[in-house]
């Protein structure tokens, strides 16, 4: 086949130039439509004929180069060359000079040297320059010659088309560029853009080529008809990548430059080279005019799917720069587009609202989830979750390499909040939103939203996870303008960044009014098998308990199972402030009632007891009238909160074995124990009394106290003083109360008193324990009363050394700061004891009582004298009057000195009431030794009148005696009592008082301890407490 069309070149060749060469010269010239048309005068006639031949030998050369000899048609052009240069013929010097190129290329096609390359250069710049020079010459020929120089010079372009010589290729295309302006036709203007654009886009030059394809498509809608809108739209559209403007569904082939942006957060600021590339707010105004031109096209062309998108990124991009009525007219648009339009169309390029990831609400205290291992106590160590909590000096990477994890339940119902924004003039109505799930194992529920213009608005999104695994929601679904669009989290938070950072024009929730951004990124979530649902309910109504300070209550739970799956483990706990005013939860009902099935429930009492209110925890009770007495009442939050640790079965799905998961999850459900304290009883001040009270000796003295029955035979108190017991020093607390609220309290005083020895050597109690009750105290609203709490029950029954070897070791070690401050914990927990022991309770109206805490009113006032209260005299002395049928030749005896364990603990009473004068009244004396150490002392024994005067001296002595009662020499064992008789004798009836003293021989360290003495010369003195005599009778 190339032979026969070889050898048909050929002949047609030969045939030509036998018809050129046989031509007569008279009368012949080549014409061709660039010369002029007109009748030739003589002078131009001849010019033509001297043309003709160099013409007639370029016509050759380009019959040679299409028969496909370059050779043959290069010696042609050469010739027509020579010949056109003599004879001045520019136009077609130029146009062998074009043959010459095209037949040296194809002569040495395979080959490529600089020189060469010189040489095209060279040869294409002359016939540029030759184009030019005929088109100077022949500025009245009716063709022009532009076109022929655009050509060479795009010719020029194409072949030096590379990067190595881009410069020298943008010089001729802008040249190229300028001459356009001198073209007529329009075709011609757009063929030499199309051709301009492509080179510029094989540079790699894309705004340049972008600007002249625009200008292509221009020329294209200046055509009246649908093809050419196609081809404009077409045109735009390859432009748009360029601009920035494209489409999604095109940018969608560069996602991984778009998730590098959308992990941008953690940079600290750092600008990415791809966010400035995609974010030049200069490039503003241009992109505005090519989404315009692209949506003035599509409508043109009848796309109505092109013209919404055009239109919804147009909107979306550039509303701050758009008018409000230019915005209601791309919103028609945008309607208009969707008529026209499928029900159900999708577009990948979203209009409004901007939609941006809020927050993940965390589990609420009733569904949170706690990771479970196989261990028994499996809850230990976890805490109720909070807040993520946000600190600057933590690096910004970490967030991105430790996502969060979110753990949701199959079949149980999430919820994610987001935030819409609407910068628009126009109200905004969204027809349905929902959560994008990537994944097939979520179900999203559609909600619909209206946004007035210019406004912002968080929702909330929901759905239910179907099955195990992880779930992928980047955004959210949005039916709006009649087209279903899918909103990505990503491509906000890159534009919020930009907006950041100055990169974008505005940012349009600030602009709504909404606040600053937060960095919320996407967790990782998984989705686990069915978990039981414990939900909690207050018996009696869910508002706050209201207590007064110091009130007892119970508060009952009521626990339901509201899953599907059984409760085989469940455990109680405390958290929260306050947790000490929990005094007992009822942990064995709840375990009793395990397995707790789907719908089963268990009611749990917790007794409560309200805490002290101090300043700093409270608020003003805002119920009160402003003309009330101020009340103070516990802040919102200081209650503390019950936390119920629960979970299923070890193995309750198939799916988690799949997974390798063994241990489904527990959970944690937290119920706050809502409690509204308010100040009830108040503290005015607290302080220590000493009372001294003298006992009385009578003919009848009462049965000994061995058991509670008798304590309330005796009136169950210890306020009411018996003086036939003995005389007490005594030592009241005084508490005063004041009542600041509305209500009526009565105050109950009770001791708790421990079993030990008595004052005459037995045990007081057969029970462990006594409680002591005192008469009830009332105290009106807006009144205060005093409350006397005795002491003296309080005293140790042994005075030991070991109470003093504190105080010992502080004094050796002077100095030490360790043995101070063992010393003051010693000193405090001695303190501590005792108040424990003192029970202030109230009772208010049917329901209400409590206890008052008195810790903190008496600490202080028992600082300073709480070792003499704790801490018993060496020695105790009582009186009592002997039985009857004692022999008087016994009193004074040695006999009547022996030990307490030949004593006998009854005592029956004179056959008498009283003491009578003129009558010998036989009387002992009992000394109780209340050390761990044999004690020798000097006892005297006094008797004195009203006035005070010693009744046993002087010669007006009134009452004589019989036996010793001065300088009596005795032995007290340790921790016993030892008894001394004698007798007295009243001259004169009235009332007398009998006083016992003794001096200790040789006292140890320890009684110098407690008579505080630290000279080893200095006597010990030990002094009864007086006892009162009644003597009737007549003088």
């Amino acid at each position: 086949m190339v032979t026969m069309m070889q050898d048909l070149a050929a002949s047609l060749l030969m045939e030509f130039e036998k018809w050129v060469l046989r031509a007569e010269s008279s009368g012949t010239i080549l014409k061709t439509p660039l010369d002029s048309q007109s009748s030739l005068g003589a002078e131009e006639f001849i010019k033509a004929k001297k043309r003709r031949l160099a013409r007639a030998q370029k016509t050759i050369g380009d019959y040679c180069l299409l028969a496909g000899s370059p050779v043959d048609a290069n010696a042609h052009y050469s010739t027509a060359i020579e010949l056109a240069r003599l004879t001045g013929d520019v136009f077609w010097h130029a146009g062998a000079l074009e043959g010459s190129i095209c037949a040296l290329l194809l002569d040495q096609m395979d080959y490529k040297d600089p020189v060469l390359e010189e040489e095209v250069k060279y040869r294409y710049y002359t016939a540029i320059q030759l184009y030019r020079r005929s088109y100077l010459q022949d500025n009245a020929q009716r063709v022009s010659t532009v076109s022929f120089e655009l050509e060479a010079t795009l010719k020029l372009a194409r072949y030096l088309c590379r990067r190595e010589l881009a410069k020298e290729v943008v010089d001729l295309l802008m040249g190229a560029a300028d001459g356009a302006k001198s073209l007529i036709d329009a075709n011609d203007r757009l063929i030499l853009y199309v051709e301009i654009a492509r080179l510029f886009g094989t540079l790699g030059y894309q705004r340049k080529a972008a600007f002249f394809s625009r200008q292509v498509a221009q020329l294209y809608l200046q055509q009246d008809n649908s093809c050419a809108a196609i081809s404009a739209m077409q045109v735009l559209t390859m432009t748009s990548n360029a601009y920035r403007v494209q489409s999604r569904r095109k940018s969608q082939k560069i996602s991984p430059v778009s998730q590098e942006l959308g992990a941008s957060h953690s940079d600290g600021g750092k600008v990415h080279p791809q966010l400035v590339s995609l974010f030049e707010s200069q490039w503003s105004s241009i992109q505005m005019v090519v989404l315009r031109e692209i949506l003035m096209s599509s409508v043109r062309a009848g796309d109505p799917l092109a013209a919404w998108s055009a239109a919804a990124r147009l909107l979306r991009s550039f509303y701050p720069l758009i008018t409000p009525a230019g915005q209601s007219g791309l919103a028609s648009s945008l309607a208009n587009s969707a008529e026209r339009l499928p029900s159900g169309t999708r577009c990948a390029d979203p209009a409004l609202p901007f939609i941006r990831l809020h927050s993940f609400p965390l589990h609420p205290s009733q569904t949170d989830i706690i990771k479970r291992n196989s261990q028994k106590e499996w809850w230990t160590g976890s805490v109720p979750s909070g807040p993520f909590i946000y600190t600057p000096f933590s690096k910004g990477s970490s967030t991105d390499s430790v996502k969060q994890e979110l753990t949701w339940i199959v079949g149980e119902p999430v919820h994610v909040l987001v935030e819409l924004a609407n910068p628009c003039s126009f109200d905004l109505i969204v027809e349905s939103i929902y959560l994008s799930a990537h994944s097939n194992n979520f179900d999203a529920f559609p909600v619909s939203v209206n946004l007035p213009s210019n406004t912002s608005k968080v929702i909330s999104l929901s759905g239910i996870p179907t099955k195990v695994g992880a779930v992928s929601i980047p955004g959210c679904i949005v039916h709006c303008f009649g087209v279903i669009t899918e909103h990505l989290f990503r491509d906000v938070d890159n534009l919020l960044l930009g907006a950041s950072q100055g990169l974008v024009l505005l940012d349009p929730f600030r602009c709504c009014g909404s606040t600053k951004p937060r960095n919320v990124s996407f967790p990782n979530i998984s989705v686990v098998p069915h978990l039981p649902l414990l939900v909690s309910r207050m018996v009696g109504g869910n508002g706050s308990t209201i207590l007064y300070e110091g009130e007892i209550r119970d508060i009952w739970i009521s626990l339901t199972n509201a899953g599907t799956v059984p409760i085989e483990q469940a455990h109680l706990a405390l958290s929260g402030k306050n947790q000490d005013s929990v005094s007992s939860i009822a942990h064995d009902v709840l375990s009793s009632a395990l397995p707790l099935k789907p719908g089963g429930e268990v009611t749990i009492p917790v007794t409560l007891k309200a805490w002290q209110l101090h300043l700093s925890d409270t608020d003003l009770d805002a119920t009160k009238s402003p003309s009330a007495n101020t009340r103070r009442v516990s802040k919102e939050g200081s209650s503390p909160l019950l936390v119920v640790y629960y979970s299923g079965p070890l193995t309750n799905s198939d799916e988690l074995n799949s997974n390798g998961n063994t241990v489904p999850p527990g959970r944690r459900l937290v119920v706050p124990l809502n409690v509204s304290v308010l100040q009830g009883l108040r503290f005015i001040r607290a302080r220590l009394l000493s009372m001294e009270f003298p006992a009385r000796i009578g003919g009848a003295l009462p049965k000994r106290i061995n058991s509670e029955k008798d304590i309330t035979e005796e009136g169950n108190s210890l306020v009411r003083i018996d003086p036939y017991r003995g005389s007490w020093g005594l030592r009241l607390l005084e508490l005063e109360l004041s009542n600041p609220t509305d209500v009526v309290f009565e105050v109950n005083v009770s001791v708790q008193l421990e079993s030990h020895p008595s004052e005459y050597g037995m045990s007081i109690f057969n029970n462990a324990d006594i409680d002591f009750g005192y008469r009830k105290t009332r105290i009106d609203r807006d009144y205060s009363a005093r409350v006397l709490i005795p002491l003296e029950n309080f005293k140790l029954p042994v005075l030991d050394v070991s109470f003093f070897s504190k105080d010992t070791q502080v004094n050796n070690v002077l100095g030490n700061a360790v043995a101070e401050r063992n010393a003051k914990a010693e000193l405090n927990a001695s303190i501590n004891n005792l108040i424990s022991k003192i029970k202030v309770r109230w009772h208010s109206g049917r329901n209400s009582s409590g206890e008052l805490n008195i810790k903190d009113a008496t600490q202080a006032a028992l600082q300073a004298s709480v070792m003499d209260i704790l801490l018993p005299d060496p020695l105790t002395f009582g009186f009592r009057l002997a039985e009857i049928g004692t022999p008087s030749e016994n009193i004074g005896s040695s006999e009547e000195s022996s030990s307490a364990e030949n004593s006998t603990p009854e005592f029956i009473g004179k056959a008498k009431d009283s003491i009578s004068a003129h009558e010998m009244t036989r009387m002992e004396v009992i000394i109780q030794n209340n050390t761990k150490e044999k004690i020798r002392m000097n006892l005297t024994v006094s008797c004195r009148d009203v006035a005070g005067e010693n009744c046993f001296e002087g010669n007006n002595a009134t009452v004589l005696w019989a036996g010793i009662v001065t300088d009596i020499n005795l032995e007290a064992p340790p921790l016993q009592e030892i008894t001394h008789s004698f007798a007295l004798y009243f001259l004169v009836p009235g009332e007398y008082t009998l006083l016992t003293a003794a001096v200790i021989n040789d006292p140890t360290d320890v009684l110098r301890a407690r008579a505080k003495s630290d000279s080893s010369n200095e006597p010990i003195f030990c002094r009864g407490s007086p006892f009162h005599v009644h003597v009737s009778g007549t003088a």
